[in-house]
């Protein structure tokens, strides 16, 4: 199986960027350079990896990153600093 990665980049502006690929090297690569003019990291540069994870189904990379794209910027922190805790605390709903 094709190995595929869900990635999170921090961006000079101190916005994160969640994307996937099946070259994580290569895609890297792309946003360090400014490959696609068009893209979010683009006036971004330069741009850090700060979170991956892998995966052997490309449909479940893809909703896990539109899943994470949803998350607040605690959650994304959350889970970069592998505060798996945190993360559990911040999925939760304060009806209160």
């Amino acid at each position: 199986m094709k190995q595929s990665y869900v990635y999170i980049l921090k961006c000079s502006d101190n916005t994160y960027y969640t994307g996937v690929t099946s070259n994580l090297e290569q895609r890297i690569f792309r946003h360090e350079v400014g490959y696609f003019s068009d893209c979010y990291t683009f006036k971004r540069r330069p741009v850090s990896l700060v979170y991956y994870c892998e995966f052997t189904n490309i449909n479940l990379a893809f909703e896990t990153e539109k899943q994470i794209k949803k998350w607040s910027r605690a959650k994304k922190e959350a889970l970069i600093n592998g505060d798996y805790d945190a993360l559990v605390k911040l999925a939760k709903k304060d009806f209160s």
